[in-house]
């Protein structure tokens, strides 16, 4: 079995590195797990976050956390799946990850894939897709189904993997979304995607929603940097509104600048319901199956743009300098493994 292994920083190595490796047996599947064959896997800003803080000369580590294969073994106590099924997941971090071509995944995390979609496609839905659907309908509390129809929501960060998902999903649930996006490819990007309007997040924000009549919206979803826009969702929130963040702030943040208005904030964590192992641990499955029924549907689409091959040490060191340069529409994937 093959796989790709990130070894921490070294005297000899100090940014660390990637390494491929092999094992003669795969993982064995506990009651609750699926074992899965990597067809594709995504790439995700957690990956090199995780990558960054390996501690000196630790023992080398399976990055990953988006994928998508086909079940080759399932657990004693797994109902929803059987061998030969295919699917996608985004998994758990305190496990392994899914940077090889056989990996554990507890089965109430996983969905089936779309049938419309090819493995590369399919991979790049499940971290961001979680992330998109939480952001949206549990920590900001919006309707899918419509009732907030019309509502507005600003996204910031809106061309990137979270931001291409979430447009799309909150357009299906009726809401007026302003995105920000400032390169022309990124613009047009976001507007394909269903964005209403489209602000440049290069120049201040305010006299652009000024001129939009915005002088407040509804419900704000930030993917991109807390500490930069703190101040700006604090005077554009609407009262008794809802702010979700994702990054985590660099310094302390006034939530006193949203006590006035009685401003809800929350963060998301899409890895949450996993690290704590919470009573709704399978809502994460059923929601990567509606996003499945939307894909058959043809209301939403991948944002897979960039496809690499092969799955490799070389390769996914080329993806995570593209991820670095933070200049990619939607999700960077790799596919297919060498030999």
């Amino acid at each position: 079995m093959q796989a790709i292994t990130a070894f921490g920083p070294s005297p000899e190595n100090p940014e660390g590195f990637l390494q491929e490796t092999s094992s003669s047996f795969p993982p064995l599947p506990g009651p609750q797990d699926l074992r899965v064959r990597v067809e594709a896997v995504a790439v995700n800003p957690v990956d090199l976050k995780v990558r960054s803080t390996l501690p000196r000369e630790a023992p080398p580590q399976v990055l990953g956390w988006d994928a998508a294969g086909v079940v080759e073994a399932v657990g004693e106590a797994v109902e929803r799946f059987a061998i030969g099924d295919a699917v996608m997941f985004a998994g758990a971090i305190h496990r392994p990850g899914c940077q090889a071509q056989s990996v554990l995944v507890d089965a109430r995390l996983a969905g089936r894939k779309p049938a419309p979609l090819s493995f590369a496609e399919a991979a790049a839905l499940p971290l961001t897709g979680l992330t998109a659907w939480e952001s949206l309908f549990e920590r900001l509390a919006l309707d899918p189904a419509g009732s907030d129809a019309g509502r507005t929501l600003l996204i910031l960060g809106a061309a990137g993997g979270v931001g291409s998902l979430a447009i799309q999903l909150a357009r299906q649930a009726g809401l007026r979304v302003i995105a920000t996006a400032s390169r022309p490819e990124s613009q047009a990007w976001v507007k394909q995607l269903g964005a209403e309007s489209v602000v440049d997040h290069s120049q201040p924000l305010g006299p652009q929603l000024d001129a939009l009549g915005l002088a407040t919206v509804d419900a704000i979803a930030n993917f991109h940097d807390t500490d930069r826009y703190w101040d700006l969702m604090a005077e554009r929130i609407r009262p008794q509104g809802a702010i979700v963040a994702l990054v985590s702030s660099r310094g302390p943040v006034d939530l006193n600048r949203l006590k006035s208005k009685s401003v809800r904030f929350c963060w998301e964590y899409m890895f949450t319901r996993s690290q704590y192992r919470t009573e709704d641990m399978a809502e994460q499955g059923a929601i990567l199956d509606r996003l499945a029924d939307a894909v058959e549907a043809g209301t939403l689409i991948s944002t897979a743009q960039t496809f690499l091959q092969p799955i490799s040490a070389a390769t996914l060191s080329e993806a995570y300098i593209l991820l670095q340069k933070g200049h990619s529409l939607g999700k960077i994937v790799l596919s297919g493994w060498a030999g």
